[in-house]
């Protein structure tokens, strides 16, 4: 008999992927939304092969209700519902109390229901947000600092909640659970309802900026990151591991150069915008205030585990920007 995953955020971008790979493989999916009218969408995403394996259940991450009935009779849980928002809150615990409670109350209602199997998708933000030498590459036993100056509001909820999963599993070393630590997550979407998640790559596709602030992103593939998580669930091996899902790292004025080279008629602009410049802006704009702590910084991730855990190198950085971006230039022309 076909395994049962409940998949939860089952209308995220990454979860989309995620659940047309379960159904390819033969799995039972199980989607969590908050809203049952996203569920055509979905099947329409994710199909149309293996729909008559697809259902779906209401759940919310900071109320009790449904949970124990979603875990009825399955075997696995991927829990990739997190809140994402467009910008930084006001208030900071908008974001950790949902992504904390959330996690906890996830790997509870497994736990109750004798679901030891767990893929969680956790964030580079809870790998490479802390002091470090000169040089020093990212990986697995990277463990960012929720108080670090680079950090945002966002990143500090992810970071907690990681932290709650694993003291959950040291309470409860039944646990069997891997997290999956994706960057700035690129590649072809599977439909274009894919919220937040190519902001990056719409903003410097559009030319919108004369000048791109010097960040630097760690870099996923939409195919691998999803990949991950199957492979994951299904190498058991993987329990108590942490694998990092970027291939590497680009900082924007590279992306903006990368994509003036394959979209010349756009006008793309690729000059690092000047450090003092945007601390004027900073003044005015409180997105551009969150960012300052990060200009200029440079470091690079170690994706061995990843690619140990699927096998074969993952992709590359560019050719999961330009995925997007082509994917983008279809829409818009």
């Amino acid at each position: 008999m076909a395994q049962t995953v409940l998949l939860t955020g089952i209308t995220g971008f990454i979860a989309k992927q995620i659940a047309h790979d379960l159904l390819a493989r033969g799995y039972n999916v199980r989607g969590s939304l908050r809203s049952a009218g996203r569920a055509d969408e979905v099947r329409a995403a994710v199909g149309p092969e293996g729909l008559d394996r697809l259902e779906f259940v209401e759940l919310d991450l900071t109320a009790d209700s449904g949970w124990a009935a979603a875990m009825e009779g399955a075997d696995a849980l991927i829990h990739t519902a997190s809140p994402f928002p467009l910008g930084q809150p006001d208030d900071e615990l908008e974001l950790i109390r949902p992504a904390v409670e959330g996690t906890r109350r996830a790997l509870r209602a497994a736990q109750t229901a004798g679901v030891r199997r767990v893929v969680l998708t956790a964030s580079m933000v809870t790998v490479i947000h802390k002091d470090h030498a000169p040089g020093h590459v990212f990986g697995p036993e990277d463990h960012s600092d929720p108080d670090h100056a680079t950090i945002t509001a966002y990143g500090k909820s992810k970071t907690l909640a990681e932290r709650a999963a694993w003291t959950f599993v040291e309470e409860h070393p039944e646990m069997r659970v891997t997290t999956i630590h994706p960057g700035l997550v690129a590649g072809e979407p599977r439909d274009a309802q894919y919220g937040t998640s190519l902001t990056v790559v719409e903003r410097i596709l559009s030319a919108k900026d004369p000048m791109q602030p010097d960040i630097r992103f760690p870099v996923s593939d939409l195919g691998d990151v999803s990949a991950l998580h199957v492979a994951a669930l299904e190498q058991q091996e993987s329990a108590g591991s942490r694998i990092i899902a970027a291939s590497g790292t680009e900082t924007m004025p590279g992306i903006a150069a990368l994509f003036a080279e394959h979209f010349p008629g756009r006008g793309i602009r690729t000059r690092t915008a000047p450090k003092l410049l945007l601390k004027a802006l900073a003044l005015f704009d409180p997105s551009v205030r969150t960012v300052l702590p990060d200009l200029g910084r440079s470091y690079d991730v170690d994706p061995a585990s990843g690619a140990a855990l699927l096998g074969r190198e993952l992709v590359d950085p560019d050719a999961a920007l330009l995925a997007s971006a082509r994917f983008l230039e279809r829409r818009t022309g």
